[in-house]
């Protein structure tokens, strides 16, 4: 009995201990920590969404759309939340599967993150974003996802908004494409993360990057109150998106269209070319009109996402690098369409502008003979007809004289190199600045850059000087590279009297892009001005507010008198007419308008020549420059001068279409718009 006692009071003890650490529990959680547990509590009922803002549009001068929004039905999985789930999310896909129509397969390679050794299908946005599987679905199966949210959950079915192109592949480079955010992104970008719904596509190349702040706007807010099944039974907070800024560029789209049918037509007239670029300048406001490079791509290839497969074709050597734009990036000798700043150094250096020059067949310096293009000798003539005929002689001569005045391979002091000099104050050798990722600055080679060349490259030149080159199959290009090396490695730091005489003409290691030249031909025939192109005209909201007009630059000034600038205007103004555009040209109506330039024909190591033609209208009194490069093209009278002269009888209205009736003018009074177009409910009232 007394040992029944013990057990019971022990017992007593036990859960009388229990119910006082029961009530602590419930001290501490009601009272010390409650406020905690409620927010928890609530937090597990409340949901932030972020409402995405439609993003802006992209237009033309006059309004016209080169980039809007078109909205679509949209399935959406959160990929974080399948995650949570006992079998990672399977049994949700396997259910979607048949109401989308798209395998099971697909689905979880769709939704998979992007890294290392995956390949494309992946996402490679943040792994917090919903990931769009489908668009364009129709809304019966938009309903079977939303009425049954117990099968589907993680799954949204909503109307976004997705980038539309209406002139397909026109200017493609130049408006750039969205990619989804990145985590790293949304943590290293200023201001991204405040800004980002979740769902939105961030700028990655052309306008769409330049401007892509201003084009995302800022998503709205809406806190609601869930079931546990998801399901929105309040809305407590709301704020609606404010929607992205209208991009008001400075192209035209007409003349864009131009531009890219008469490349289309020049590469096809001309089929072992690899690449093309054309530029249409206003010489007054230094903005662009047009701008286009060959080869391009459907800009469609981005819209829901990109393949490994179209990704790695927009990058490959095999399809010329689609993905780049040649009028910004890519670099070329310029050949003689150079001379313009080659003849200003020339009289910036004492040359007489009234002289007489002769022009033989060919010219002699330090051993070596350099031959005038096509053997051509016109005796004694003016710097007018050097540049009207394109002498290369006379030019050869002028660098020659001007490299022994330095020094020659021994310069002493501070060598003047006037023709360097007059290059980079025309624009080249540097970036342009124009409002797009990617440019490329070019190349105006000197004796400081190749001293500075010569001693990063000396250890590896003398090396493969001792070891030549056993991985080459051709012995005689081994042997070759072997002797250059040598030289290289022994003198690699002198600026010898070839480089100099080919400096002169554009030739040897002279690099500029068609922009960088198309801006040269403007401050040249303009006000002497160098500006820094623009696209971007001004950023308008959809009401037709004004936020800001989008300024030129002026980066400097020709360092040549306004008679120098109207002699060579004048002189390249012949070139169409009795110089090396004549046969081209032959038949234009110069009534109508004239037009000046110069052709350019650049030798290129392993390949055919790259064909240029600069030019520049009225010519007489030049609104515009319009430049056309047509890599492995050949002369530039055959190839990118008949380019140019589409590109005018497009904008002038001058002879007849294919259809044998007269062409309408792009640009009826031959000015670009004065003034911005009035912008009403987000598009342009017309």
């Amino acid at each position: 009995m007394t040992r029944l006692r013990g057990r019971l009071l022990v017992l007593q003890v036990l859960v009388i201990a229990m119910i006082m650490v029961l009530v602590v529990r419930l001290w501490q959680v009601q009272v010390v920590q409650g406020d905690r547990y409620v927010t928890v509590a609530t937090e597990t009922r409340t949901r932030e969404v972020r409402v995405p803002a439609v993003r802006g549009s992209i237009l033309d001068s006059s309004g016209r759309p080169l980039v809007r929004n078109r909205t679509s039905l949209v399935v959406s999985i959160d990929r974080s939340r399948l995650e949570r789930m006992p079998d990672g999310g399977t049994a949700v896909l396997r259910r979607l599967s048949p109401v989308l129509g798209v395998p099971y397969e697909k689905l979880k390679t769709q939704i998979r993150a992007c890294g290392p050794g995956v390949s494309k299908p992946c996402w490679p946005g943040s792994p917090y974003t919903p990931i769009p599987v489908a668009e364009h679905v129709k809304t019966r199966q938009a309903l079977q996802i939303l009425e049954r949210q117990e099968d589907f959950p993680g799954v949204t079915a909503e109307i976004q908004a997705r980038r539309d192109y209406p002139h397909g592949k026109d200017a493609v480079q130049l408006l750039g494409y969205l990619q989804p955010v990145t985590e790293q992104e949304l943590e290293k970008r200023e201001g991204l993360k405040a800004n980002y719904s979740g769902v939105d596509l961030t700028g990655r190349g052309g306008l769409e990057a330049t401007y892509d702040a201003a084009l995302r706007g800022k998503p709205g807010l809406r806190r609601v109150q869930v079931d546990r099944m998801g399901k929105v039974i309040r809305v407590d907070q709301r704020s609606n998106p404010v929607p992205g800024d209208i991009l008001v560029t400075s192209i035209d789209e007409r003349v864009q269209r131009i531009v890219e049918k008469s490349l289309d037509q020049a590469m096809k007239e001309t089929p072992q070319s690899d690449g093309a670029a054309g530029v249409v300048l206003d010489v007054k406001t230094g903005r662009v009109v047009a701008m286009a490079s060959r080869p391009n791509y459907d800009p469609k290839v981005w819209v829901g996402g990109i393949s490994e497969k179209d990704y790695r074709w927009l990058l490959s050597d095999k399809s010329g690098k689609p993905l780049m734009s040649r009028a910004i990036s890519g670099t070329f000798a310029p050949g003689s369409t150079f001379k313009i700043s080659s003849a200003s150094a020339m009289i910036a250096d004492g040359a007489s502008l009234n002289g007489t020059y002769e022009c033989p067949s060919s010219y002699t310096a330090a051993g070596r003979s350099y031959s005038n293009a096509g053997g051509m000798s016109l005796g004694s003539i003016s710097l007018h007809t050097a540049l009207e005929k394109s002498c290369d002689t006379v030019f050869y001569k002028a660098g020659y004289e001007q490299w022994k005045r330095d020094g020659g391979e021994k310069p002493t002091g501070t060598p003047k190199e006037p023709m360097t000099h007059m290059a980079k104050a025309y624009g080249f050798g540097r970036r342009t600045g124009i409002d797009l990722p990617g440019e490329s600055p070019g190349l105006i080679p000197s004796r400081e850059w190749k001293k500075n060349l010569w001693a990063s490259m000396k250890d590896t030149m003398c090396r493969r000087a001792k070891t030549g080159y056993p991985e080459m199959k051709d012995a005689a290009k081994a042997a070759y590279a072997k002797r250059l090396a040598h030289e290289n490695c022994v003198e690699g730091y002198i600026w010898h009297a070839y480089e100099a005489i080919n400096f002169s003409i554009g030739q040897g290691a002279v690099l500029v892009t068609p922009l960088q030249l198309a801006r040269a031909y403007a401050a040249l025939v303009g006000d002497g001005n160098v500006r820094s192109p623009r696209i971007g005209w001004a950023l308008v909201r959809p009401d037709g507010t004004l936020v800001k007009e989008i300024p030129v630059p002026i980066e400097g000034h020709l360092p040549i008198s306004d008679e120098v600038r109207d002699y060579i205007r004048k002189a390249l103004a012949q070139v169409p007419v009795t110089g090396t555009a004549a046969a081209v040209f032959r038949g234009f109506d110069f009534n109508r308008v004239k037009v000046g330039g110069k052709t350019g024909t650049a030798e290129v190591y392993g390949k055919n020549d790259t064909s240029w033609f600069a030019s520049f209208a009225p010519a007489d009194k030049p609104r515009f420059v319009a430049v056309v490069m047509v890599s492995q093209g050949g002369w530039g009278a055959s190839t990118a001068a008949p380019a140019v002269r589409r590109i005018w009888e497009g904008i002038f209205g001058v002879g007849k279409g294919e259809d044998g009736k007269p062409l309408k003018p792009a640009l009826p009074d031959g000015m670009p718009p004065a003034a911005l177009p009035v912008i009403r409910d987000g598009v342009a009232a017309q």
